[in-house]
């Protein structure tokens, strides 16, 4: 059985249970190198085979799985964040599902909820925001018509932006030139959960000047959005006076 496991946001102990027990169970496992914390390699038994997929082509990584499988060991394929974000999971599951071999996907603590968790915000706050963009700058690799980034600041919603790091210039750019207002508040969550996190507040007009001042060039998201500042309606869940379906409400 093949297993793609989210490792969680980078903390070692933010590996979902399952996955931490899928981990000490497996005969391989092929990890994200550039990307996962090696310390939850060490869950792994002495005797378990591990591969870099940083250093590996789609084909030698399914060659791995598939050969594991004939085997019939239990490999891990260990994908930083969630695997369902950026993690380039729907061509190995393509591949295995050409190649008859089941597998099964076990969710993680993505990176943009690290980062939230790092700023201590929330990205839907009542009469702010009700919508989170999760998306990314084009570089080498593009992105689809009509998701450039100018294109989506227009909603002036919530976003997170992954894998733009190295790309702030065009980043600010584009956010500017699709609505943002130039305060808008923004943030740089650098290896959000990690031991060296760090969390640098900005503004969008400021977001490359920042990262060049606090020597961030990868390895970070970019938040923006007014859930950043300080505005924000009383959310009425809790409101005295709002009814549920669990508690009648109170009028003044």
């Amino acid at each position: 059985m093949i297993y793609f496991v989210g490792a969680g946001s980078g903390a070692p102990d933010l590996i979902t249970l399952r996955g931490d027990r899928l981990l000490r169970q497996a005969d391989c496992v092929v990890y994200a190198g550039s990307l996962v914390n090696p310390a939850l390699l060490e869950a792994c038994r002495p005797d378990c085979a591990l591969y870099d997929s940083a250093r590996m082509t789609l084909e030698e990584i399914v060659e791995v799985m598939v050969q594991a499988e004939k085997k019939g060991g239990l490999c891990v394929r260990l994908h930083t964040g969630d695997p369902c974000l950026y993690g380039a999971i729907r061509e190995q599951m393509d591949a295995l599902d050409a190649a008859g071999i089941a597998y099964e996907v076990v969710p993680g603590v993505s990176s943009f909820c690290g980062a939230a968790a790092a700023a201590k915000a929330e990205y839907t706050v009542p009469g702010v925001s009700q919508t989170v963009i999760l998306t990314r700058v084009a570089g080498r690799t593009p992105v689809p018509a009509g998701q450039e980034l100018s294109a989506l600041a227009a909603h002036q919603a919530s976003m997170v932006l992954f894998l733009s790091a190295g790309l702030l210039e065009k980043a600010q750019q584009e956010l500017l030139a699709g609505g943002y207002p130039a305060e808008t508040p923004a943030a740089l969550v650098y290896k959000a959960t990690w031991p060296e996190e760090k969390v640098v507040r900005c503004t969008v007009s400021t977001l490359a000047a920042s990262a060049r001042e606090n020597g961030i060039e990868k390895t970070a998201l970019v938040l923006v959005g007014r859930f950043l500042g300080e505005e924000g309606e009383r959310s009425l869940l809790y409101h005295p006076a709002f009814t549920t379906g669990f508690r009648k409400g109170q009028e003044p």
